[in-house]
C-alpha cells in the first residue's frame, strides 16, 4: 500500500528549492494530494513577494552599475574601506568588481548588517566576485600620515590587486589622487552601488577577524566585543592599562597620561 504524503514530506521535498519550483511542486500536487496545503502555499507566495521587494531594492543599487555599463565600461569596482574610527588596529580597505548580471540576496551596507549576515555574505561575494583586493594600513602609519592619507592608501593598495584591472572605480566619497584609473565619488555610496555595499562587507569582516585576533594577546582591552571602538569599556581600560601596541597613538592621547 502506497504511503500518504503528509505535510511534513512535502516540506522536506520543497525546503531546498527555489521559491518558483517550489510553488509549482504545490501547484502540481492540489489534483493528487488530500491533504490542505493552502497554508504552505500562502507561505511560499510571501517568500516570493518578499524575494521580488528584495530584486527591486538590488536594482536600485546597481544604478551606477548599469549607467556604466551602458558606457562601455567593462570591469566597475567598488572600494571601501572599515576602521577609520577605531582607536585601535589596521584601517582596511576592500576594492570588488562584481559580474555584470550577479544578484545576491541581502547584500547591503555593511553597517545595516548583522555580523552572521556579513560572515555569509562575504563568503558568497568572494565566491562570485570576477576579482577582488583587501589592502590595509596599520596603526603606526596612521600615527605618521593620518587617517584620511592611511585610508587613502589602503583603497589603493586594494586596487592594485585586483586582476582584471577595472576601467572605473566607485568610491564611498572618497578620491583617491594617486590612482590613474577613473573615478566616481558617490556619497553615502555603500547604501547606492552593490559594488561599494560588497566591499564594505569584505573590509568589515577581514577587519573584524584580525581585531578578533588580536583579543588573545591584549584580552584586558577586549577587543572581540567592540573590535577596538572607542567604547566605555575600551576607553576605561587604556586609562587602567595604558595602551598597547596596536592602539593608534594619535587617536588615544587624550585618555592617557
Amino acid at each position: 500500500m502506497e504511503k500518504k504524503l503528509r505535510i511534513k514530506d512535502v516540506e522536506n521535498i520543497i525546503k531546498d528549492m527555489d521559491v518558483d519550483s517550489a510553488i509549482a511542486y504545490l501547484e502540481s500536487l492540489k489534483s493528487t494530494c488530500d491533504i490542505n496545503l493552502d497554508r504552505l502555499m500562502d507561505k511560499y507566495r510571501r517568500k516570493k513577494a518578499s524575494l521580488e521587494e528584495e530584486k527591486g531594492r538590488f536594482a536600485h543599487m546597481c544604478k551606477f552599475e548599469k549607467d556604466a555599463y551602458q558606457k562601455g565600461y567593462r570591469y566597475i569596482a567598488g572600494v571601501d574601506e572599515a576602521g577609520r574610527g577605531p582607536l585601535a588596529g589596521p584601517v582596511v580597505a576592500a576594492a570588488v568588481i562584481l559580474p555584470e548580471d550577479v544578484f545576491i540576496e541581502k547584500l547591503n551596507d555593511s553597517k545595516k548588517l548583522s555580523p552572521k549576515q556579513r560572515d555569509m555574505l562575504y563568503d558568497i561575494i568572494m565566491e562570485k566576485a570576477v576579482a577582488y583586493g583587501i589592502g590595509m594600513v596599520d596603526e603606526k602609519c596612521i600615527d605618521e600620515i593620518n587617517i584620511l592619507n592611511a585610508t587613502k592608501k589602503a583603497m589603493s593598495k586594494a586596487i592594485e590587486q585586483l586582476n582584471p584591472k577595472p576601467d572605473l572605480i566607485l568610491t564611498d566619497a572618497v578620491k583617491l589622487e594617486e590612482v590613474n584609473i577613473e573615478q566616481i565619488h558617490i556619497v553615502k555610496g555603500d547604501t547606492l552601488s552593490v559594488s561599494i555595499a560588497a566591499a564594505s562587507i569584505i573590509a568589515k569582516v577581514t577587519r573584524d577577524r584580525i581585531i578578533t585576533g588580536m583579543d588573545g594577546l591584549y584580552p584586558q582591552y577586549g577587543f572581540a566585543k567592540h573590535k577596538g571602538y572607542g567604547t566605555k569599556e575600551h576607553i576605561d581600560a587604556i586609562k587602567k592599562y595604558g595602551i598597547c601596541p596596536i592602539h593608534r597613538v594619535s587617536f588615544t592621547k587624550h585618555f592617557t597620561v
